[in-house]
C-alpha cells in the first residue's frame, strides 16, 4: 500500500542504510551494515569543503562478528566519507563494544561504550539497528529456545503479544505466557 500522495516538495537529502547477515564457515555470524549520505545538490561546510550534487558525505561500513550466544567478537569498521578531520577517531572506540552481547539494553550498553563525544553519530545509527539485523539473520527457525524460555523477540511488538494471534498460531506454549 503506498503512501499517499505528498504535497509539493524539493529533495534535499538521501540517507541509505542498509544490512546483510552471513552465517559463516567457522561458525560465527556476520552483519555488515553500511550508512551513505549525500545531496541532490552542491553545498559547502565552512572550513570543511565542498560536495558536488550526490557525493557521499558520510559513506561508513562496519562488520559485527557475533557467535551463538550473540556476545559480540570483532568489528571491523570502515569511514569511506566523512565531513570533518577527527571523524576517523571514532573508529577505534568502537572496539569497546567486543564482548557485548546483542541483546536486551542494546542501546543502553552502545550508549555507555560510545555515547557524546566517545564515539560518531552515524556509526552508533548503524550500531543501534544492526542487533535487529542480527536476529533476522539467525532466524532460520523459529523453534524455541531449548532452555524452555520464550525466544527473546516475544513481547516486544504488537505481533509477537504473548496474548496475541501469532503467538497462539507459532508459539502456543508461549500463548497468555507470564514470567514467574
Amino acid at each position: 500500500m503506498p503512501l499517499p500522495d505528498p504535497a509539493p516538495r524539493t529533495p534535499m537529502h538521501t540517507r541509505r542504510v542498509t544490512y546483510q547477515g552471513f552465517r559463516r564457515d567457522d561458525g560465527l555470524w556476520d552483519i555488515e551494515g553500511e550508512l551513505h549520505d549525500s545531496k541532490p545538490h552542491a553545498f559547502e561546510i565552512e572550513g570543511e569543503g565542498r560536495w558536488q550534487p550526490h557525493e557521499a558525505i558520510h559513506h561508513m561500513r562496519l562488520r559485527v562478528t557475533f557467535d551463538e550466544a550473540m556476545v559480540i567478537r570483532a568489528i571491523d569498521v570502515a569511514m569511506d566519507s566523512h565531513p570533518h578531520d577527527p571523524c576517523p577517531q571514532a573508529m577505534a572506540p568502537m572496539q569497546r563494544m567486543v564482548g557485548e552481547t546483542l541483546g536486551r539494553g542494546w542501546r543502553q550498553t552502545i550508549q555507555r561504550h560510545l555515547g557524546g563525544v566517545q564515539g560518531c553519530t552515524h556509526l552508533r545509527e548503524l550500531l543501534f539497528n544492526l542487533a535487529t539485523a542480527a536476529f533476522q539473520t539467525r532466524s532460520a527457525s523459529f523453534a524455541p529456545p531449548a532452555d524452555g524460555r520464550p525466544p527473546a523477540h516475544l513481547g516486544q511488538c504488537l505481533a509477537w503479544d504473548f496474548n496475541g494471534p501469532v503467538v497462539e498460531k507459532v508459539y502456543p506454549m508461549f500463548f497468555r505466557w507470564s514470567p514467574p
